[in-house]
């Protein structure tokens, strides 16, 4: 790509939520963008976040609404900035996301497109789905899922409940315990046997924690994809 063109990429607003996820979001943004736009060079990239607190007292309360003026007051602060268009490195709070989308003075990438899209090149048809209780119990993936004619598999109520305390007492402090890592994959061994031939990693910090070549299942990396996605957008 040619300098003028590479000045031309489309400034990237991110809507952060908790921190690890947003840092490698961030990262892959920066370190991928050079084999695309030339030595050093990435798009204008503008971050946000609310401390997660703010966000976890409305999502416990199932108050989506209270997330979306978050996500939207994030929005603003970005676009003041020169943001063109948002993404959001956290897969639970696209719960609000339509309300967002609505109300955004800029257009947003959803996450799970940017994984089904990814699900479907190579042709995946279920879809195990690892991530907060939120999202796993919620619609963000198997409405979209749902669309593309893509089942889901969540996992059974104790892991899901085991995984939630694994992602909010150790991940979104970048703790990342070997014994953690293991039980991914014992649950993700379970999803298998039940008919997933792949499984969403829909927190943001698991792909810090699961190894994709020691997985039972091939995975899908919210985050990375999400970056990918931002990157062509932004180069669109």
């Amino acid at each position: 790509m040619l300098n003028g063109e590479a000045n031309m990429a489309k400034h990237i607003g991110i809507v952060a939520c908790s921190a690890e996820g947003a840092a490698l979001c961030y990262r892959t943004i920066c370190g991928e963008a050079p084999e695309l736009m030339g030595e050093h060079r990435h798009p204008e990239v503008t971050m946000h976040t609310f401390p997660l607190a703010d966000y976890m007292v409305p999502i416990r309360k199932g108050d989506w609404r209270a997330v979306a003026d978050l996500m939207l007051a994030s929005c603003k602060k970005v676009v003041g900035a020169g943001a063109q268009f948002v993404i959001c490195p956290d897969n639970t709070i696209h719960e609000a996301f339509d309300m967002v989308a609505a109300e955004s003075p800029v257009s947003w990438l959803h996450i799970a497109s940017a994984v089904l899209r990814e699900a479907d090149r190579q042709g995946y048809r279920a879809l195990g789905i690892l991530g907060t209780r939120y999202l796993m119990e919620g619609s963000v993936y198997s409405d979209y899922a749902a669309r593309a004619g893509l089942g889901c598999v969540i996992p059974r109520e104790p892991a899901r409940q085991r995984i939630n305390q694994i992602i909010f007492d150790e991940l979104v402090y970048g703790v990342f315990h070997e014994e953690s890592r293991l039980y991914f994959n014992q649950v993700m061994d379970e999803m298998k046997e039940r008919g997933a031939d792949a499984a969403v990693l829909g927190c943001t910090e698991i792909p810090l924690l699961v190894r994709p070549d020691d997985a039972p299942l091939p995975v899908l990396d919210s985050t990375r994809l999400l970056a990918r996605a931002a990157l062509r957008e932004s180069l669109r």
